[in-house]
């Protein structure tokens, strides 16, 4: 029994002299883990189909714990992404936080659309970080651990919203920042930002200009709120780290 799936691959991993296992997310099948069999070899035709980031047509057979690849053909390569040490640290660690939150095979093709367009947008020049933190915050809501951003998470007033509280989990406004003397205090157009992402949904988005100073902020607070509710380590979110590092040296 074969099945043809679109995909697209978050990780490989060399197994045995010349096979790979690839992590493939697909909208259909959910997280596929899957052996390639010959992808090390340099001229193997699954090598050119197994590599991180292709987002490609497979044609598989399923087994009890892993996949075979038997062909499959690229749809797109993101060679843009591939080019540019910054998009490929993005890219990098969306694959990750994908791979980290999504249950194996667990179905949801919402996920898999807004990985790609997500993904898509990278590769167009699109604002990396912005883009990174609203899919952040749909695989917060996917994971079950979503902060409130449209409420005050304390008396559900949706007025006057004036911190972010990481340990309560969202918004604060005004009446209820006693509650958490280490909030952290936000511009009311942060509050507004914070609503936007994480309703939206990224094929959506046009250019969205946010302040550098905004940015700032909120990756603060996605960073903090990650190390918190998250549970998971991420070595991509720290290369990521360091690469924005270098960046505002250079």
């Amino acid at each position: 029994m074969f099945e043809k799936v679109e995909g697209f691959i978050l990780k490989t991993q060399d197994y045995g002299e010349t096979h790979k296992i690839v992590t493939i997310l697909t909208p259909t099948l959910g997280k596929v883990g899957a052996i390639a069999r010959g992808a090390k070899k340099t001229k193997s035709r699954m090598a050119a189909i197994t590599q991180p980031f292709i987002h490609g047509s497979y044609l598989i057979q399923p087994g009890s714990s892993l996949a075979t690849i038997q062909q499959g053909e690229v749809i797109t390569s993101f060679r843009k992404i591939r080019e540019d040490i910054f998009k490929t640290a993005y890219t990098s660690y969306l694959a990750e936080l994908t791979d980290k939150l999504i249950d194996t095979k667990k179905y949801n093709p919402f996920i898999y659309q807004q990985l790609l367009h997500t993904v898509e947008r990278i590769n167009e020049d699109k604002d990396p970080e912005i883009l990174t933190m609203i899919y952040e915050w749909k695989m917060y809501k996917e994971a079950g651990f979503a902060p409130v951003v449209t409420k005050c998470v304390s008396c559900g007033n949706p007025h006057d919203l004036k911190a972010f509280s990481i340990s309560n989990g969202g918004l604060l406004c005004r009446n209820c920042l006693r509650i958490d003397e280490n909030a952290i205090s936000i511009p009311e157009k942060v509050a507004k930002l914070m609503a936007l992402f994480a309703w939206v949904e990224v094929e959506q988005i046009g250019n969205i200009s946010v302040k550098p100073e905004n940015k700032i902020i909120l990756q603060k607070i996605m960073d903090q709120y990650y190390e918190e509710h998250g549970g998971y380590y991420l070595k991509s979110k720290r290369f990521l780290k360091q690469m924005n590092q270098l960046n505002d040296k250079l």
